[in-house]
C-alpha cells in the first residue's frame, strides 16, 4: 500500500498561483503513476492531471493546461506537485492525490487505487 498525504491548499485571488504537494509513504513511489483530482461542491471529481511513474509522460485537463504543471520528486522526497498559475473561480475545490500501480504511459486519467484525503482551494474573484 501507499500512503499520501496532500498539503499546499489554502485562499488564493483570480490570477495568483499556488503549489499543492502530497507527500506519499509505504511502497515504491517510483512503482506509481500519479494523479490529481478535484471535486468542487456539488459537482462529481473531476481528473486534473497525471504523472507517469517515471515522470517523463504528462497528461492535462483542458481546463488547466498552460496553467497547472504536475511534477514529482522520485529520488530524495517521494512528493508529487501540482503547480497552479494563474488561478480562476472555477479551480475552487477539493484537490486530491493519487495512486496507480502501473508501468504504462497512457489510460491515467482512471483506475486509481489509492487516495489521499484531499486538501481545499479556494480562489477569490
Amino acid at each position: 500500500q501507499v500512503q499520501l498525504v496532500e498539503s499546499g491548499g489554502g485562499l488564493a485571488q483570480a490570477g495568483g498561483s499556488l503549489r499543492l504537494s502530497c507527500a506519499a509513504s509505504g511502497r515504491t513511489f517510483s512503482s506509481y503513476a500519479m494523479g490529481w483530482f478535484r471535486q468542487a461542491p456539488g459537482k462529481e471529481r473531476e481528473f486534473v492531471a497525471a504523472i507517469s511513474r517515471s515522470g517523463g509522460s504528462t497528461d492535462y485537463a483542458d481546463t488547466v493546461s498552460g496553467r497547472f504543471t504536475i511534477s514529482r520528486d522520485n529520488a530524495k522526497n517521494t512528493v508529487l506537485y501540482l503547480q497552479m498559475n494563474s488561478l480562476k473561480p472555477e479551480d475552487t475545490a477539493v484537490y486530491y492525490c493519487a495512486a496507480k500501480w502501473t508501468s504504462v504511459t497512457f489510460g491515467l486519467r482512471r483506475g486509481y487505487d489509492y487516495w489521499g484525503q484531499g486538501t481545499q482551494v479556494t480562489v477569490s474573484s
